[in-house]
């Protein structure tokens, strides 16, 4: 009434730094049809497709086991203790034409067949025959010399997920982005640098660059006052509702003048002092 494994264990080749492949063929030998279940004991590590499914008479389904990639790889004398558990039910004539689902609900458990496969950690592909798992050994018992067997509880099984080819590419998102420089960034490199090694010819240079600039900059304000003072004119033919959210002109020294002046005391304090 069973079905049929092939492979009786599940060997997957290192390196399980990627993800490794299986293909686990379940056959049915039976004279009606069978539904079957795929479980483990680690479903976050392996992926199934399919986990459940339909098998006709004398046919047979491709199981493909995905192990996931690891993080890093397993030492070479590590034992696998993953399982897997293949549960089958005959598919009786009521339940010819419904849905496996509802085929395993209410099912009695002495009509479900089992069958569990072992999975093995096998060396790479092409490696020596000699290395293909190594067992991890069993501390002898200090009562009686013999080998001690711990008491370990049983793995619960529990179905994995489909396999799905939504792998996400590593992205780093912690790229540094370059930073807009302010507009006083030329003033403060030349504040910044060091005027020791310039000769007086080369500062006085640097200082009348300096009122150049400073005088451009006059005119610039002079031009932004004058633009201001012509859009308030437009604005007072308008309701006194805009024109008292018309925005105010902007006081003050400007970053730029502000930066020059400090740059020029600088510059003539050095000379003169």
């Amino acid at each position: 009434m069973s079905v049929e494994i092939d492979p009786q264990e599940l060997g997957f080749h290192r390196p399980f730094t990627a993800e490794v492949s299986e293909v686990l063929r379940i056959r049915n030998p039976n004279s009606h049809p069978v539904a079957f279940k795929v479980k483990t004991t680690a479903p976050k590590q392996y992926c199934v497709r399919p986990n459940s499914g339909r098998v006709e008479p004398g046919k047979e389904v491709e199981v493909s086991v995905i192990l996931q990639a690891m993080k890093q790889e397993p030492p070479p004398d590590t034992k696998c203790r993953d399982k897997f558990l293949v549960q089958s039910v005959p598919i009786t004539g009521d339940k010819e034409f419904a849905n496996l689902a509802s085929i395993w609900d209410g099912i009695e458990k002495s009509s479900v067949q089992e069958k569990k496969i072992r999975v093995i950690f096998m060396p790479p592909v092409g490696a020596p025959a000699g290395t293909s798992h190594l067992e991890t050994p069993v501390k002898p018992s200090a009562a009686n010399g013999t080998q001690a067997t711990p008491d370990v509880a049983p793995p619960a099984y529990s179905s994995p997920g489909d396999y799905s080819t939504s792998q996400t590419d590593a992205k780093t998102e912690n790229e540094i982005k370059p930073e807009e420089l302010p507009a006083t960034a030329g003033v403060a490199a030349i504040a910044t640098t060091q005027n020791s090694d310039l000769s007086p010819d080369e500062l006085k240079q640097q200082l009348i660059q300096a009122e150049k600039v400073i005088a451009q900059l006059k005119q610039d304000q002079e031009g932004l006052r004058q633009r201001k003072t012509a859009g308030t004119d437009k604005a007072s033919s308008k309701p006194a509702a805009l024109a008292q959210a018309a925005p105010a002109g902007t006081e003050g020294v400007p970053i730029k003048l502000a930066a020059i002046l400090c740059f020029l005391s600088f510059m003539l304090a050095y000379l003169f002092f």
